[in-house]
């Protein structure tokens, strides 16, 4: 019997296992997932879960797995996204009405999306290992053998690394990294804005680093906001009220006052890309792979992106499970769709990081004529809803 083992049970981990489920019961594979952390049976809302923006696209993938109806039950649709610069003119507004969507995108709590892929897969196809860790990964002729922590050896045909941008497996194996630090760090929180969101998101780029408001249940946001090391720690250390007088100053009044903040959360970002993402008997997937500026909201939807296209080129394929030239080839459908986000992120990150007179008044006038352009409106919509060419 075929085995595939998923190193990391999250978001990326667990849709893979979900995409390969229905086709592996059929070909008769075992799929493994191994995670270091057990959900609960149990879904608990929290007013600071961490969330994720889901792409209009990956709303149709997740239609595809079966689970998106469970999903949509505590996705808020973002109806209207509304790009501008900080004190300047330039701003350009999306409009899920104007694009024929239901929505550009929705922005779900990751523990719900957890919760509701877990549930949905199913003990007879999919083993889990959880809680669980891998120690140690030795290449065998027939793929790889993993040690569990607990002393436990599993062997299978193809090993797929999805745990994480800190993936230490992936540098056990020597999988060199291609590393870009923004100097920046990532300021994480949720707030509840005195208006309605109205399933508004906003992108508002600042002298000091791009900051993010997207539209949670319950009226509140999630909020990224972008800041030097030195000044997200400071933000960080500030009482409540303290914090959201920055924060008003910063993003303005387009939503009323701000009247609370949740725990705040700080991650240092670092454009992160694996050399390699396949061998024989090897995926490297998700954050392993390539780990994105935040701000664009295109890490995970890339992600999910790949997942999909890797559960396709497996499932299509009459050679044997971890087979080099199959994995190849999914590697060589996905790169355009690779090479593209990530540079449309870095690229979009940095010029809208830079405080220049020359890069403000570039900015300014590209945003006012992508507003005053039905079709490049149109274009930049598509690409932020995950809709656009993406096939090598």
């Amino acid at each position: 019997m075929a085995t595939l083992a998923i190193v990391g049970g999250g978001l990326v981990g667990a849709s893979l296992a979900l995409a390969l489920q229905a086709g592996a019961r059929e070909r008769g594979w075992k799929v493994l997932l191994i995670e270091p952390f057990e959900p609960g049976h149990d879904y608990q809302p929290s007013y600071d879960a961490r969330s994720t923006a889901l792409s209009y696209g990956t709303r149709l993938i997740y239609e595809r797995l079966g689970v998106w109806a469970r999903i949509a039950e505590r996705a808020e649709p973002i109806s209207h996204i509304h790009v501008s610069d900080r004190g300047h003119p330039g701003a350009t507004r999306l409009d899920a009405a104007r694009e024929r969507v239901p929505a550009l995108g929705y922005v779900v709590e990751n523990a719900w999306i957890g919760h509701c892929l877990w549930q949905a897969l199913d003990d007879d196809v999919v083993t889990r290992y959880c809680p669980a860790e891998v120690e140690h990964m030795q290449p065998v002729a027939q793929g790889y053998r993993l040690t569990l922590t607990d002393g436990r050896m599993l062997e299978c045909d193809l090993a797929v690394l999805a745990d994480g941008g800190r993936s230490g497996l992936r540098e056990q194996l020597g999988i060199e990294v291609r590393r870009s630090p923004y100097g920046q760090c990532a300021l994480i929180a949720n707030v509840t804005p005195g208006q309605a969101h109205a399933g508004r998101a906003f992108e508002r780029f600042t002298e000091h680093g791009p900051m993010a408001l997207l539209p949670l249940q319950d009226n509140r946001c999630a909020l990224v906001w972008t800041r030097p090391k030195a000044d997200a720690d400071r933000l960080a250390a500030l009482d409540d009220a303290a914090f959201l007088v920055h924060l008003q100053d910063a993003f303005g009044f387009r939503l009323g006052g701000f009247r609370q903040v949740g725990t705040r959360h700080l991650y240092p970002l670092t454009l992160i890309e694996a050399e390699e993402q396949v061998r024989r008997g090897l995926v490297v997937l998700g954050n392993a792979a390539h780990s994105l500026h935040p701000i664009a909201g295109q890490g995970y939807n890339l992600s999910l992106r790949d997942t999909e296209a890797l559960a396709a080129a497996l499932l299509s394929s009459s050679s044997a499970l971890g087979d080099l030239a199959v994995l190849q080839a999914y590697q060589r459908r996905q790169r355009l769709d690779q090479t593209f986000t990530v540079g449309f992120s870095d690229r979009l990150t940095r010029l809208f990081g830079e405080a220049g007179t020359t890069s403000v008044l570039a900015r300014n006038l590209g945003l006012i004529a992508l507003d005053l352009s039905p079709p490049g409106k149109g274009w930049f919509a598509r690409q932020a809803m995950g809709l656009g060419v993406r096939e090598g």
